[in-house]
């Protein structure tokens, strides 16, 4: 169930966000590289901080912690060659969205598949198709680009069908409000395989929220996104035997009026019993002679 965004700002800790491209960057920006959390890391101290590159290097994903392309991202035919496709993804995309884009590249690598280089179809429409299944508008074309724009206008995709030549950037998804660059994006090179643009479109319109501490939201974002609050788990309702089990414990154990011991407060008269009696019944009388 959904609710309207909290305009007095009371939500507080962590909160559902949705939808998703409206959850910011977030914090944990290794969880971004956790689909190749195998491959080699090389920490740089130049602009690019750290360097992660498949096994044969064919591969290369950057992260560029001071610029507004964080991540970019590279694949070649060899480790040596000038890139085939690049795709560069800006500082405000939630690391969430990232990581599934991340997770379909590494998923296509292997040492003797080129799949991650080539695409089996050049039409533009099935790079956005989830957009359009999730039922986002397609806008006629303007100056050659095209439209796709969400319900609520706050995120979309571009698609140039104009420009030509390798490097031409013709796709970008993006998210927010107002333009480059107070919006996430990320954008793709002409021979950037649609099928991986698509799987980043996906997480787009994926239906689970984001998870995100509400104080680390930028104010536009928490005006923008819906926000509902975590709460923590309440215990599972008590059965019936279980509420008898409790009553029962709780209930003093009734005892009978003979098992209570009982201590005299009044004084005993004293026995006629002597001294050296070891009994207190009394002698028997001797045989008669």
């Amino acid at each position: 169930m959904s609710r309207e965004p909290d305009p007095g700002h009371n939500i507080e800790g962590d909160v559902y966000v949705s939808p998703r491209y409206l959850a910011g960057r977030g914090d944990n920006i290794d969880s971004s590289f956790q689909p190749v959390a195998a491959w080699p890391h090389h920490r740089m101290d130049g602009e690019c901080q750290l360097l992660i590159t498949s096994p044969d290097h064919r591969i290369k994903i950057g992260w560029f912690g001071d610029h507004f392309d964080v991540w970019k991202i590279s694949a070649a035919e060899d480790a040596v060659s000038a890139h085939r496709w690049t795709a560069a993804i800006s500082d405000k995309m939630p690391l969430e969205i990232v990581r599934d884009f991340i997770h379909a590249l590494a998923s296509e690598w292997d040492e003797d598949s080129e799949s991650f280089l080539t695409d089996s179809s050049y039409r533009w429409g099935e790079a956005v198709q989830p957009l359009l299944d999730a039922g986002w508008e397609r806008r006629p074309v303007t100056r050659g680009v095209i439209e796709i724009v969400s319900p609520d206008q706050l995120a979309g995709a571009s698609i140039d069908i104009v420009s030509s030549g390798p490097d031409a950037e013709v796709v970008t998804l993006w998210a927010g409000r107002g333009r480059h660059p107070l919006r996430a994006e990320a954008n793709f090179t002409a021979r950037t395989p649609n099928r991986l643009i698509a799987a980043m479109a996906a997480s787009f319109v994926a239906p689970a929220p984001i998870v995100r501490y509400q104080a680390d939201l930028s104010p536009e974002l928490t005006q923008l996104a819906q926000l509902i609050p975590i709460e923590p788990s309440k215990p599972p309702a008590p059965t019936p035997l279980d509420v008898q089990r409790t009553a029962a414990a709780r209930r003093s154990p009734a005892l009978g009026t003979r098992s209570v011991p009982r201590q005299s407060t009044t004084t005993l008269p004293a026995t006629s019993v002597p001294r050296w009696s070891t009994t207190s019944r009394p002698a028997l009388p001797g045989p008669r002679r």
